[in-house]
């Protein structure tokens, strides 16, 4: 159930309510606390991606507070953002994650996020970021600030992706629904290493340097599996 609560009780409309999605009570409790000193408002706390969109269908929240991890790793919290993105392109949502990489923040801001601070950023700073998204400004954490725009400069102008083949982009859309290297083994009837293999030399292609940047390239640029023919495994037979 949601945890409610509007300091002068009565009736608020959809101006007064704020959604927290976070799994970790404490964490509610402290950004709770941090809003009730500054506004009287309505505080509902989402401790799943699922109850986090049904109440936003629900409630109509003035801004969504956006975990990313919630115990699923950040590609749950991004795969949350874009959806709710694409169900409401106008609700301020600011992530207000662990992560510090200023990469995972770049892809945050991608999908749809219209800000993004770190946990361990002082009570003052969280506060400013809810105020500056809530007026419809971005904001960043100061300590990913420099790093992002960093990041932003060495992103390739365009890219195209019609150069890749049909496996390399049909192995890029599963890693961006998470599958595992072993998970996409099994559905292209492929090795292991032969996954591996393609993957590494996917990296120096797409000028990613780890895993975890490619799958970061794979969220950003295949948020669903394409329309296309699944490739077919070598020694296969077409039947028809």
């Amino acid at each position: 159930m949601p945890n409610d609560r509007n300091p002068n009780g009565g009736q608020t409309d959809s101006n007064d309510v704020i959604l927290v999605v976070d799994d970790h009570p404490v964490v509610f409790a402290g950004i709770r606390l941090l809003i009730e000193e500054t506004r009287a408002t309505v505080i509902h706390n989402a401790q799943s991606f699922s109850e986090a969109f049904r109440l936003c269908r629900l409630r109509r929240p003035a801004i969504v507070i956006v975990d990313l991890a919630m115990g699923a790793g950040a590609l749950a919290g991004l795969s949350f953002i874009r959806r709710l993105r694409r169900y409401d392109e106008s609700v301020p949502i600011l992530v207000l994650s662990m992560y510090d990489d200023p990469r995972i923040a770049h892809e945050a801001l991608k999908v749809g996020a219209d800000g993004y601070v770190v946990k361990d950023a002082s009570n003052d700073e969280i506060a400013i970021s809810l105020e500056t998204v809530r007026e419809g400004l971005p904001y960043v954490s100061r300590v990913l600030a420099s790093d992002l725009a960093f990041l932003r400069n060495r992103q390739p102008k365009s890219l195209d992706l019609e150069a890749l083949s049909p496996r390399e982009r049909f192995i890029l859309s599963l890693l961006a629904e998470g599958k595992s290297y072993a998970q996409i083994a099994d559905n292209l009837a492929l090795s292991y290493k032969a996954v591996a293999h393609i993957c590494n030399r996917l990296k120096p292609k797409l000028g990613v340097q780890s895993l975890q940047e490619l799958v970061h390239f794979a969220v950003q640029h295949f948020p669903v599996t394409p329309n296309v023919a699944r490739p077919t495994a070598k020694g296969s037979k077409k039947t028809g």
